[in-house]
C-alpha cells in the first residue's frame, strides 16, 4: 500500500506539477483513498489509470485537491475601474507596462489582469509576473484549469474569447497563459525587484500582522516606480497612504508620489 501510495504522487507530480506530498500524509491518504473508493476503483494505481484517460475526472480530483477561494474578477467594479481610469492613464505614459500580481494564489488574478489588459494593447507585448509562496497553487494557475464557479464574474465575451469549456471545467486559453509567467516567491522575505509600472495584491494582506503589512506596503512602494499603481482587495483600505509615499488614486488604488 505505501509502495502504490507513493508511485501515485510521483506520477501525479510529473503530470500536473502538483506535490501531493507537501500535504500531511496521513490525511492526505485517508483523503484521497475514500474519494477512489466512492469512485468505485481499487487502488490508488487503478485511480491514477483512470485520471490519465479522463480529463473531467483529473479536472475533478485536482479541483478538490487544491482549495480554492479566488474567483476571476472578483469584485467586478474594482476590476471596471481599473479598465476604464487606471489603465488608460497608466499606458499613456508607458505602453509597454511592468505588472507584478503579488500572492497570485490558483492564477485567476493574473489572467484576469491579461484579460483586462487585452483591450488596451497586444497580447504580444504583454507579461504579466504572478507570484506565490505555495508551490501547489502556483501548479494549478500553470494549468489553468477551472471550475465554472470561479467564472460567475466574468463578462460572457471573454469567456467566449479566452476560454475553452471541458464539461463542467474551462481551460484558459493558451494566447493568456502565455502572456502570464508564475514564480514562487515569500513577500516577507524575498527582494520585490522593479520597478514596476502595476502591482496587484488583493485580499492576502489581511491575513499578515500590522507590522508585517507595513513592512510590506514598504517594500511595494520601493518597487514601484513615480506614478505607478498599487492595486488592494476590498477589505485593505491603506489609511494613512503618505507614510509609503502613496496617494489615493481611486479607491483600493494608490499611486506611488
Amino acid at each position: 500500500m505505501p509502495q502504490d501510495y507513493e508511485n501515485f504522487i510521483l506520477k501525479i507530480y510529473q503530470k500536473t506539477g502538483i506535490n501531493l506530498s507537501l500535504y500531511k500524509e496521513a490525511q492526505m491518504k485517508r483523503r484521497l483513498t475514500s474519494l477512489y473508493q466512492k469512485k468505485g476503483y481499487a487502488s490508488f494505481d487503478d485511480f491514477f489509470q483512470a485520471l490519465n484517460r479522463d480529463s473531467q475526472l483529473m479536472n475533478e480530483f485536482l479541483d478538490r485537491m487544491t482549495i480554492n477561494v479566488s474567483e476571476f474578477y472578483r469584485n467586478a467594479k474594482r476590476w471596471e475601474v481599473l479598465d476604464k481610469t487606471i489603465l488608460p492613464e497608466l499606458l499613456s505614459k508607458n505602453t509597454n507596462p511592468k505588472i507584478w500580481s503579488a500572492a497570485c494564489s490558483t492564477g485567476e488574478e493574473p489572467y484576469t489582469l491579461a484579460m483586462v489588459l487585452s483591450k488596451h494593447m497586444p497580447l504580444s507585448k504583454l507579461q504579466i509576473l504572478a507570484t506565490d509562496i505555495d508551490e501547489n497553487v502556483l501548479a494549478k494557475a500553470r494549468l489553468g484549469i477551472y471550475a465554472e464557479r470561479s467564472l460567475n464574474e466574468v463578462p460572457k465575451e471573454m469567456i467566449k474569447k479566452y476560454f475553452r469549456q471541458d464539461g463542467a471545467f474551462f481551460e484558459v486559453a493558451d494566447e493568456i497563459k502565455n502572456n502570464v509567467v508564475f514564480k514562487k516567491q515569500n513577500l516577507l522575505a524575498d527582494r520585490f525587484g522593479g520597478p514596476f509600472d502595476l502591482i496587484v495584491c488583493r485580499n492576502v494582506l489581511i491575513y499578515f500582522t500590522e507590522e508585517a503589512k507595513e513592512s510590506i506596503y514598504h517594500k511595494f512602494s520601493s518597487a514601484l516606480r513615480p506614478g505607478g499603481i498599487l492595486f488592494v482587495g476590498s477589505t485593505e483600505q491603506i489609511f494613512n497612504p503618505g507614510t509609503y509615499e502613496f496617494e489615493t488614486a481611486d479607491t483600493f488604488f494608490y499611486r506611488k508620489k
